[in-house]
């Protein structure tokens, strides 16, 4: 298993030469083709109407596929440029979403209000509905290395395995994986018995060591403690399952999907989400 076709978001944003950069190390890491998506919103009238672009948003455009090019170009990456026709709220949304089917990986950045091209709520839409895994890069800081010492946030729910199986290829190049066990009280005896089963063991089947810490959520919601024991560890990573996650019937105290939003919102590093 491993990246051999990537996507990343592309728009006139300030952050997102930092998104080009994370997206071309990974590609140059795993001698994967990088795909280059051009999607943002048209805040002109005429474009939204007549569903073409407008003279601004086609501006945008070009402004961002010189910079893509220019970089990939450095970087000695085989690329492609998909660009949508028009900024559309909906539009945007739903081309976004298809677009990021189609690769191994998609790497996206984090909602900035203050710096938005795009609408508010795209990001969790293709985190839910692409049915791919998508990496998402914190507005603000600089990630020249990614996945050298990955944490994994796991509590045995369908997203985390899948977050856990998209992760491989770059869990299997990491120097350090922690994994972080998380339980919302104390283990009940009894109740009957259940195989053995092992996530560590599955993560060493794909030559992937790992260690792992259990932690009992009281005082805090499962996101803080996740993000304080990142940064304890030096993480240049988060893997974790998205819109799903802590809530359900594993975890009641949680409302389904509140943990990713809260991530969403306050990561501090960057965070592989599968849905």
């Amino acid at each position: 298993m491993s990246f051999t076709n990537l996507l990343v978001h592309v728009d006139d944003s300030d952050r997102c030469g930092e998104r080009l950069t994370v997206a071309l190390t990974l590609a140059q890491k795993h001698g994967a083709a990088l795909t280059g998506l051009f999607a943002q919103s048209d805040s002109s009238g005429a474009g939204i109407v007549t569903r073409k672009a407008g003279p601004a948003l086609t501006q945008a455009a070009q402004r961002a596929r010189e910079l893509f090019e220019e970089k990939a170009r450095e970087a000695g990456v085989t690329t492609r440029w998909w660009q949508l026709s028009h900024g559309e709220y909906g539009h945007v949304i739903a081309e976004t979403v298809i677009c990021s089917r189609y690769v191994d990986l998609a790497v996206f950045g984090q909602h900035d209000p203050e710096d938005s091209r795009v609408p508010a709520d795209l990001l969790e839409e293709v985190v839910l509905n692409a049915g791919r895994p998508i990496l998402v890069v914190p507005h603000s800081g600089s990630y020249p290395q990614l996945a050298d010492r990955p944490v994994i946030a796991w509590n045995g729910s369908r997203e985390a395995a899948r977050a856990v199986n998209d992760a491989l290829p770059l869990l299997k190049q990491a120097s350090s994986v922690l994994l972080l066990a998380f339980h919302t009280q104390p283990r009940a005896e009894g109740g009957g018995t259940v195989p053995q089963v092992d996530i560590l063991e599955h993560l060493a089947s794909h030559g992937v060591k790992a260690t792992q810490e259990r932690m009992t959520i009281a005082s805090m919601t499962p996101m803080d403690a996740v993000l304080s024991r990142a940064s304890d560890h030096g993480a240049d990573l988060l893997v974790m399952g998205g819109f799903g996650g802590y809530g359900g019937s594993l975890f009641p105290l949680f409302g389904r999907g509140s943990n990713t939003r809260q991530i969403l919102r306050q990561m501090t590093l960057p965070v592989l989400l599968s849905h």
